[in-house]
């Protein structure tokens, strides 16, 4: 196994589990359209960051 598969495939299951993290979240909450909105926002910043983080640490 390369580097770059390990890290293609860490990166996919931590945006999965993101993923997965903020549809929970907002079905246990009452469906609100700007909260939503937000919780995905930061779920992508936080995905972004995430890479960022895993270039910086590779290169």
């Amino acid at each position: 196994m390369t580097v770059k598969s390990a890290v293609t495939g860490i990166a996919a299951g931590a945006a999965l589990g993101f993923a997965c993290y903020a549809a929970a979240s907002a079905a246990s909450k009452p469906l609100k359209k700007m909260s939503i909105k937000k919780d995905a926002d930061r779920t992508l910043k936080a995905a972004g960051a995430l890479m960022s983080d895993i270039k910086s640490f590779l290169a």
